[in-house]
């Protein structure tokens, strides 16, 4: 289980965040259990300055997604009714939200098969347990965004 207080920790080894340059960006968190979806918003917000809408379903994701259209989706695999691939599915039939990058967030990652992810339409994957820390640093590196941290 990730402590929230990790959030909290000193962070003089890493880069300070531009706060003016990734301040703008707007994730959503799609993951049903709740203590995980707030260590993530913590630390997103937190480290990083980005925005965190939060959905506890696939369901709830689509109708999220749909309303606040954000630069990023991080997205459980396992969860119960609609699961993560499911979702996606229904995301990337739509023509409004298929161009949100996903990013999964999963117990059950396979990082050797970046190749599976890429036939999904999912830009990366994030491993749980995850490091509370250099979340923010896995999600930028991923989309491409590492150029706006520090």
């Amino acid at each position: 289980m990730v402590n929230l207080n990790e959030c909290f920790l000193p962070l003089s080894n890493l880069p300070e965040v531009s706060m003016e340059s990734v301040a703008t960006k707007q994730i959503l968190i799609i993951e049903d259990e709740a203590n995980l979806r707030t260590v993530v918003q913590t630390c997103l917000e937190t480290l990083a300055g980005w925005d965190v809408v939060q959905a506890s379903s696939g369901q709830e994701g689509l109708l999220v997604a749909e309303r606040e259209r954000p630069d990023a989706i991080l997205l459980d695999v396992m969860m119960p009714g609609m699961d993560g691939i499911t979702f996606l599915q229904k995301m990337l039939a739509n023509p409004e939200l298929q161009a949100i990058p996903v990013i999964f967030l999963t117990a059950k990652v396979e990082l050797t098969e970046p190749r599976k992810f890429l036939r999904l339409g999912v830009r990366g994957a994030i491993a749980k347990p995850f490091n509370p820390l250099t979340l923010h640093y896995q999600v930028a590196t991923t989309l491409g965004w590492d150029s706006e941290l520090g």
